[in-house]
């Protein structure tokens, strides 16, 4: 029996909780989490309150130590730092989204690790999500036909969004945040996996004054032959977060609604194959992550997303955000 896999945090926002309390509900001979560091100074009290056990680390050199595999959920700048650090510790990492916000630095440390030993992957979800679980069958058993485009919308009420305002001083900043980056790159990722390879044909994003992150977007893309469109705004809609996904086909179309409803259009009328509300999907779609992260360290093949694919999104979003 193979020993459970040792789960550390390095940063200790709204995605860090999220892993690190669905890995305390997972089984315990699979993951076991060692703890988190965050300079944040309750960071120590948030962890006592979720399980008095855990161990806030003073350092991310700590946490590696201590650590099998590692969840860098810190702001973006430090992602290909952290990930550094685990490949010269020999740690695996699954790295929040976006990899980085350099692309020519990106590229560099991707090239690097995907020479050697590595085992890394970044979180989108979308590799562990039912719904998409459920697209797929349909792309694959010809209900839609031929792919003939894909539309992609976002729209928030505000951002961030309510249940991020702790991050605002970097999710609300052009260097860092924005919602192409932490809510587009998903989307994008979902269409790479499903239609191909993207790139960007022409796009236009829209600035505020002061350094604040965008507040619309609108992209042309393209995979293979198939158009892809995006659009994204804010204050343009009352609900905090609607996302859809559409995918028109020869025969037919399909869509991901609000990142857990897949549905397809019979007769005009959509149709959902799956209800779970997000918060119910998140929680099961977390524990196949979790499964996947074990696997990944173990040395297994998984379908996480890959330093290479999140790279290829990373460059796709950045170009769109400087149009």
């Amino acid at each position: 029996m193979t020993a459970a896999i040792k789960l550390g945090f390095i940063g200790f926002g709204i995605m860090g909780e999220r892993l690190l309390r669905a890995g305390l509900a997972h089984d315990r001979a699979t993951i076991a989490i060692t703890g988190a560091f965050d300079p944040s100074p309750n960071t120590a009290a948030r962890l006592k309150a979720i399980d008095p056990a855990l161990t806030r680390f003073d350092t991310a050199d700590a946490v590696i130590a201590a650590s099998d595999a590692l969840h860098i959920a810190s702001p973006p700048l430090s992602h290909l730092g952290y990930l550094a650090q685990c490949a010269m510790a020999g740690k695996a990492a699954l790295c929040e989204k976006p990899l980085a916000i350099n692309v020519a630095a990106a590229t560099a440390l991707v090239d690097e690790l995907s020479a050697g030993p590595m085992r890394a992957g970044v979180n989108f979800p979308f590799a562990s999500s039912f719904a998409v679980d459920q697209l797929h069958a349909w792309l694959q058993d010809g209900s839609i036909g031929t792919p003939e485009r894909v539309d992609i919308t976002m729209t928030f009420a505000q951002w961030p969004r309510p249940w991020q305002m702790d991050a605002v001083a970097w999710l609300d900043r052009t260097a860092e945040g924005g919602f192409l980056r932490e809510v587009g790159s998903h989307l994008l990722f979902l269409t790479q996996r499903l239609i191909g390879p993207l790139r960007v044909i022409d796009a236009n994003t829209v600035y505020p004054d002061g350094g604040r992150s965008e507040r619309a977007v609108q992209a042309t893309l393209s995979a293979g032959a198939v158009p892809i469109t995006l659009t994204g705004t804010v204050g343009s809609a009352p609900q905090d977060d609607h996302n859809a996904w559409v995918l028109t086909g020869s025969r037919g179309r399909i869509r991901l609604r609000d990142w857990s409803i897949a549905e397809r259009e019979i007769d005009g009328v959509w149709q959902a194959a799956t209800t779970i509300a997000n918060d119910a999907a998140r929680a099961l779609v977390l524990a196949r992550q979790l499964d996947k992260i074990a696997a990944m360290t173990r040395g297994e093949p998984t379908n996480l997303a890959t330093l290479k694919e999140a790279l290829h999104v990373q460059t796709l979003v950045e170009a769109i955000l400087r149009a």
